[in-house]
């Protein structure tokens, strides 16, 4: 592997096809999640796109390798085009940039990279969904719904929470994405953008993705959305609680850009009338601090999940 080559090495390669024959990559990046990681994995050897395809898992925890051997014990199991690689440093960015890598050092004629993470499992026809998308409007990068999976029946309620809902509704072309949890990206993005693609500098979820995204879109390519390419999240109890809410919304307003302020009381009033949560009426106020805050410096992400890569 080269470029970001020494940052990641091969713990477990499986060939079927010629590489040079693959067209379309999933990565899938893991943290110390190795029962999920083989959820997840399921539904991707069950998705029949119409190009040749290959799944590369990228492990980040170096040392433990608990994702890298469940992902290897997996594949042994099945015949199908797969790399378990392993990122040396820790961080989202570091995962996403060694599945990047992989993807085009490993095949050469690659047109496309599909993400998803390793708490998520994909609907049937996620990447047919994902690539129908892209066709139909030529766009250079396709995004999709993250929808929530609540493990207890009392934590349904949150499911009507705006901070779990997703960007857009219907398919078609969108001014911007925001998460790289579900989201393909064409070859000629990877071509025209620079190497690291995430920036190490912000190497946490969320922030990353977004800024890379901020910079595809600064380079003039385009997105969509494919609402019916879903994958299905699995939200820990710890989300569930107003506070990581308020921890969550204050970064999604750091990640994208500020105009909700004046907004934000009488859209909180109508949240609070539909939903019935209080905490959902804060959710505009607290997206609009957290944008006013990525002008002054980094938003508070102390809510988010330490155990994803």
């Amino acid at each position: 592997m080269t470029s970001d080559g020494q940052d990641s090495f091969i713990h477990f390669q499986a060939k079927l096809e010629d590489a040079a024959y693959i067209e379309l990559v999933v990565v899938v990046p893991t943290f110390r999640r190795p029962h999920h990681i083989v959820k997840t994995l399921k539904t991707i050897v069950s998705q029949r796109p119409d190009v040749p395809l290959a799944t590369i898992v990228v492990e980040n925890d170096a040392e433990g390798l608990a994702g890298a051997q469940a992902a290897k014990n997996f594949f042994s199991g099945h015949s199908f085009d797969c790399v378990v690689a392993v990122a040396r440093r820790l961080g989202h960015a570091h995962a996403c940039n060694a599945g990047l890598t992989a993807a085009l050092d490993l095949f050469p004629n690659v047109r496309a990279v599909a993400f998803i993470y390793d708490d998520e499992v994909a609907a049937p026809e996620w990447l047919s969904g994902l690539m129908a998308v892209q066709e139909a409007h030529d766009a250079d990068i396709v995004g999709g719904p993250q929808l929530p999976v609540f493990g207890h029946p009392q934590e349904q309620k949150w499911k009507r929470h705006p901070v779990f809902a997703p960007p857009y509704n219907q398919n078609g072309p969108v001014p911007a994405l925001y998460s790289a949890g579900n989201v393909l990206v064409t070859r000629r993005v990877l071509d025209g953008m620079p190497r690291p693609f995430l920036d190490p500098a912000l190497n946490v979820v969320g922030i990353g993705d977004a800024d890379f995204f901020d910079r595809c879109r600064a380079k003039g390519f385009s997105f969509a959305w494919a609402a019916d390419a879903w994958v299905a999240e699995s939200v820990p109890a710890h989300h569930t609680t107003a506070s990581w809410t308020r921890a969550r919304s204050l970064e999604k307003g750091a990640i994208s850009a500020l105009r909700l302020l004046i907004s934000s009381l009488p859209v909180g009033v109508s949240l609070w009338a539909e939903t019935g949560l209080a905490a959902a009426s804060l959710y505009p106020l607290h997206v609009a601090i957290g944008r006013l805050t990525a002008r002054i410096g980094p938003a508070d992400t102390r809510g988010r999940d330490d155990d994803k890569a």
